[in-house]
């Protein structure tokens, strides 16, 4: 959890991939397996963040393999973002799309439905870089009132960002200035987080 947030809002990412050594071989040594797997995770996400994507698909698809051993699948949907954006990362966005439904259906069947809104957001992106605006638009409305439903105003921020970039694209900026300006206005912390720079400067381009 703490290497998605790292990954995800960037907040002192460099602090925990440090760290991330550490937790593998404590792990190891103790014959906490799990733990150790879901690190290796997490530095196959940290290696693809630090745009080595190749290497951190390896180790995250290797970690993986081995959590499906053991039967320890939690995050599930998770891990196959992580990896469908760093395959997005290699131009490879409809391996991305592939694995996002992958995580789809994976929440559907489990209902672990943490992270819901964060697949249908990427699904928008990834269906945007593709050219598919409907999509794009279906995924991206999706993601918003998931993440509404959940009162996660984090990920509204994020999918809100999204769909305003595509309605700009569209060449609806004050629809798109109209969606994203009350979400940003929310909040009153983590200026310095990518997602709340982005925001911002959207923001600025709108108006």
């Amino acid at each position: 959890m703490d290497a998605f947030l790292a990954a995800a809002f960037g907040a002192d990412r460099d602090r925990r991939e440090a760290r991330f050594d550490e937790v593998v071989t404590f792990c190891a040594e103790h014959g906490v397996k799990a733990y150790e797997l879901w690190t290796r995770c997490c530095q196959g996400i940290a290696a693809a963040y630090r745009g080595d994507a190749e290497r951190g698909i390896a180790v995250m698809r290797g970690a993986m393999a081995e959590l499906e051993a053991i039967n320890a699948e939690i995050l599930w949907p998770l891990h196959l973002s992580h990896l469908a954006a760093a395959r997005a990362s290699l131009g490879q966005a409809e391996a991305g799309i592939a694995l996002i439904d992958e995580a789809i259906a994976t929440l559907e069947k489990t209902g672990e439905r943490l992270f819901e809104a964060e697949l249908y957001r990427l699904r928008g992106e990834l269906s945007m870089r593709l050219g598919k605006t409907d999509e794009a638009e279906t995924a991206l409305l999706r993601a918003l009132t998931v993440a509404r439903g959940q009162q996660a105003r984090m990920w509204e921020l994020r999918a809100a960002v999204g769909l305003a970039r595509l309605q700009r694209e569209q060449g609806r900026s004050a629809p798109a200035h109209n969606l994203l300006a009350p979400i940003y206005g929310w909040f009153t912390e983590g200026f310095d987080t990518p997602v709340l720079q982005d925001a911002k400067a959207l923001l600025d381009e709108l108006t």
